[in-house]
């Protein structure tokens, strides 16, 4: 095939085979050349449109592996560079994060002398008036060694006004905030605050009992704290109402130290009610403090390591009115019957009583005339029926193990059968409520009442009467004195002098060590309070006191 621009017959085929001697092929055997060279070269080229070559292919210089590799680098370089910028920023490393071994490793590294300060040439400085210990930058173009060596040394810098590097900024919050929260890991106890907990009655029949109790205890803890607490903590109370029932007080507990956090227990309401409390408390080891209960069952020999009494107990209160009762009053024990109530409360009562009658017949208990009534009930019929089935004259006197209510009704129901009859209960039954409860029902009710108590008189003049009526007076105007929250008042001062002989590291094994070394602590009660590791209550005297025909309390010896 031939160009459309040559004429048959000239031998313009350039494919074919040259001829020799032929001009018009003299380029068929030349060599090929380059594009350039033949441009220059080609005595054809003015005239002739140039066809552009094929374009060489290409293989892609940016395969996919390649490209993600270069993603996963640009995000890598993104992040170290984010988090080393956001750490600068803070300046110090959150300390959550820091365990103990590397909070050590930071402060010894920070504690370790400072490098040298380099050598070598710095970048110049722009002139500016510097402080007089700034040490002025050396330009680093063109300097010798020789001239290196003319530079003066920097002025020595104290080293505490040095700032220091982030290492050692966060070596010391670390070790501020160890020293400052020592107690962060103690239930119930922060820098600023010590939580106890109170399991007692706010509703139901025995509901002023929980609320003078709680009472004591909030004028005791007011006092202390408008004294500056405990090394600068305050002391709060935290309460849960199991209404004196025992299907109730688990769930108190529970409410108090799995919810409410609270460090320990204190002036818990109730003996058949610590029968369920106890055991908690000593499963978790935790205080267990000044119940107001004086049933044997927080009264072990030796004691638990965790429950700590302020009160006698009441075999002791009842052993002293049968004591009474017989030597001063001068009947005959089988002269003596006894009403309790029909739980732990009631058989604690009972227990001291068989225990008077044993040591007042020489070992020999014998027959007790006991009646009984059901807990959170004012139903005492059945004791009243009981009683009236006795010989004429044959019980000159009943030892009551009751709460108010109950008592009060009983008297109420006997008084006219029995006008000689001596009444004669012990502290737990409620004082202020017994004698508001007989002053309803008229004077003959109420008088010659007697009740045994744990704490002095309460209108004496007796240091710790004094001090409870002016702080009560003080933090909760108008609330009249009573004999219960007189008792927590005095728990609870106790228990405010052991947290402060406890010191500021405070946890539960440290403050029961602290109470056990307690000895000869003079609360102006006249007995000494004394604690060891064998002995965890605080009292055990027994204080007597009788109800005029007014209803109200006069000191009488018991003894």
């Amino acid at each position: 095939m031939k160009r459309l621009s040559e004429r048959p017959g000239d031998g313009g085929d350039m494919r074919e085979p040259p001829e020799p001697g032929n001009g018009a092929n003299q380029y068929r055997n030349t060599p090929w050349r380059a594009e350039s060279e033949r441009r220059a070269r080609d005595p054809f080229r003015i005239g002739v449109q140039e066809v552009p070559a094929p374009p060489s292919p290409e293989r892609s210089r940016f395969s996919i592996p390649g490209v993600l590799v270069l993603v996963l680098l640009v995000a890598a370089v993104s992040a170290y560079l984010g988090v080393t910028f956001v750490a600068r920023s803070l300046g110090v490393v959150a300390k959550d994060t820091l365990t103990e071994k590397d909070a050590r490793a930071e402060i010894s590294a920070a504690e370790a002398p400072p490098p040298a300060l380099p050598t070598r040439p710095r970048a110049p400085a722009p002139q500016i008036a510097a402080p007089q210990s700034f040490v002025p930058a050396v330009p680093s173009v063109g300097v010798t060694a020789a001239a290196a060596a003319q530079i003066p040394a920097p002025a020595p810098v104290r080293a505490d006004s040095v700032e220091p590097s982030g290492d050692a900024r966060t070596a010391k919050v670390v070790a501020a905030v160890n020293s400052a929260s020592a107690n962060s890991a103690i239930q119930g106890v922060t820098d600023t605050e010590i939580r106890f907990g109170m399991a007692a009655p706010f509703a139901g029949p025995a509901k002023e009992m929980g609320r003078q109790l709680k009472l004591g205890i909030d004028t005791a803890f007011a006092a202390a704290n408008d004294s500056g607490g405990i090394g600068g903590r305050q002391l709060k109370l935290v309460t849960a109402d199991d209404g004196y029932e025992p299907t109730r007080t688990l769930n108190a507990m529970k409410e108090l130290y799995e919810k409410d956090q609270v460090f320990g227990f204190i002036e818990n309401y109730g003996s058949p009610t610590a029968l369920i409390s106890i055991p908690y408390a000593l499963e978790h080891h935790a205080l267990y403090f000044g119940a107001f209960t004086g049933a044997n069952s927080l009264r072990h020999d030796p004691p638990d390591r965790y429950v700590f009494n302020f009160r006698a107990g009441y075999a002791e209160e009842a052993d002293a009115l049968v004591r009474y009762l017989v030597k001063v009053r001068r009947l005959r024990p089988e002269e003596i019957g006894v009403l309790t109530q029909q739980d732990a409360y009631g058989e604690a009562g009972m227990d001291g009583v068989a225990k008077a009658m044993r040591a007042l017949r020489n070992g020999n208990q014998g027959t007790i005339f006991r009646m009984t009534y059901n807990r959170n009930t004012v139903n005492v019929d059945e004791a009243v029926a009981q009683l009236r089935r006795q010989k004429p004259n044959s019980i000159k006197a009943v030892v009551l193990v009751a709460t108010y209510r109950p008592a009060a009704k009983f008297i109420e129901k006997t008084r006219d059968l029995y006008p000689e009859m001596i009444y004669a209960t012990i502290s737990g039954v409620g004082s202020t409520g017994l004698a508001d409860e007989l002053a309803l029902l008229g004077p003959r009710y109420v008088d010659g009442v007697i009740v045994s108590q744990v704490v002095p008189a309460v209108d004496g003049y007796a240091s710790v009467s004094l001090a409870y009526k002016k702080a009560l007076a003080k933090y909760f105007p108008g609330e009249a004195p009573d004999y219960m929250s007189l008792e927590s008042f005095l728990t609870a001062n106790v228990l405010i002098e052991g947290l402060k002989r406890a010191g500021q590291q405070l946890d539960t094994e440290t403050l029961v060590d602290t109470l056990e070394n307690v000895h000869n602590f003079d609360m102006g009660l006249g007995p000494r309070v004394t604690f060891g590791p064998a002995e965890h209550q605080a009292v055990h005297k027994v204080w007597g006191t009788q109800l005029d025909q007014t209803g109200h309390f006069h000191s009488v010896d018991l003894e």
